[in-house]
């Protein structure tokens, strides 16, 4: 159940008729019990707005998501994707681009909780959202961790770690590096490096780790790239998503290197946009279709039973498609 004006008025030492004589801003009212009450509101995470619909009892049809940016080919299909199928079940979405940002990701958060959404997807990338853990509503979380009691649907990245690079080392690659993010959320992506090094400990290979930061730009991360490729001695590189690898082709052939004779390139997503306009590419492919059904399915199950049973953590495969890149 949601926070009632009740729960504030509690909290705050004073009747229900105070909390809404300030939320209304109607009367006279001390500034000590305004600032007491706009205290317990902020400590409770209370919304005003959704009061008059949460004693109505009545869905709204509305469900929010929340990703980092649609913009990026993965985010912006699984969006279409989970729009359009909530749309045949009767529901509109709301959709967010928290844009790596953490307050805009919150101020999203209040907002979609004010609207009084029936639930929410999120995927986004923000780190210490407390936020998720307190806002009353049915959450489900892609790839990553919100909350406790919130579930993740992720695909299996160690697996799909592992799956990258023991194709680079069948292939001939033995200095093998990977291009990855930051890896600092506490997200099941991370474990895609992870998959990368138990493939090089089994083999007895050198690790060659390299980071980009999510708030480089294509031209910076594009330049980094380059200076890499010309500097150190590689023969093979799994990007952690397809972008980067496109990036990697992009430069390797700038210098003069043959794919994959010299340099050989595994992307990971695999999505519809990479298949139709790069097609070389040899990707790992995460499961979209599925992980739209899932996402979807756990939403409804917890927007009816808002205790039913539900796991942590929900992995599904992946799967290699072998293009012209390794």
């Amino acid at each position: 159940m949601g926070i009632k004006l009740t729960d504030v008025a509690k909290k705050a030492g004073v009747s229900a008729t105070t909390v809404s004589r300030v939320i209304n801003n109607y009367g006279y009212l001390s500034q000590k019990t305004i600032d007491k009450v706009h205290k317990a509101m902020e400590e409770l995470n209370y919304q005003p707005n959704s009061m008059a619909r949460s004693l109505q009892g009545k869905n709204t049809q509305l469900i929010g998501l929340i990703f980092p940016t649609v913009s990026h080919p993965f985010f912006g299909e699984l969006a279409a994707k989970i729009e359009s199928s909530l749309f045949e079940k009767g529901y509109k979405t709301i959709l967010c681009d928290s844009a790596n940002n953490k307050e805009k990701e919150r101020d999203y958060l209040k907002m979609l909780a004010a609207n009084k959404v029936d639930g929410i997807i999120a995927g986004a990338h923000n780190l210490d959202i407390p936020e998720y853990g307190n806002v009353g509503l049915p959450i489900i979380s892609f790839d990553r961790y919100l909350a406790e009691g919130i579930p993740i649907v992720s695909s299996d990245s160690y697996q799909g770690g592992r799956l990258a690079t023991e194709q680079l080392y069948q292939r001939g690659g033995r200095k093998i590096a990977i291009f990855t993010g930051t890896n600092e959320s506490a997200s099941p992506t991370n474990r895609r490096l992870n998959g990368y090094l138990s493939v090089l400990k089994e083999h007895h290979l050198e690790p060659m780790v390299y980071h980009f930061p999510p708030e480089y730009s294509p031209f910076l991360k594009a330049t980094e790239i380059r200076q890499i490729l010309s500097k150190e001695e590689i023969d093979s590189v799994f990007c952690t998503d397809d972008l980067t690898a496109i990036l990697v082709i992009n430069k390797a052939q700038e210098l003069g290197l043959e794919i994959p004779e010299q340099l050989k390139v595994i992307g990971y997503d695999g999505t519809e946009f990479v298949q139709n306009y790069f097609p070389q590419l040899s990707t790992v492919l995460q499961p979209m279709d599925q992980f739209v059904d899932l996402l979807i399915d756990l939403l409804m199950k917890r927007i009816n039973n808002a205790e039913v049973e539900l796991d942590n953590l929900y992995q599904l495969s992946v799967k290699f498609i072998q293009g012209q890149t390794s």
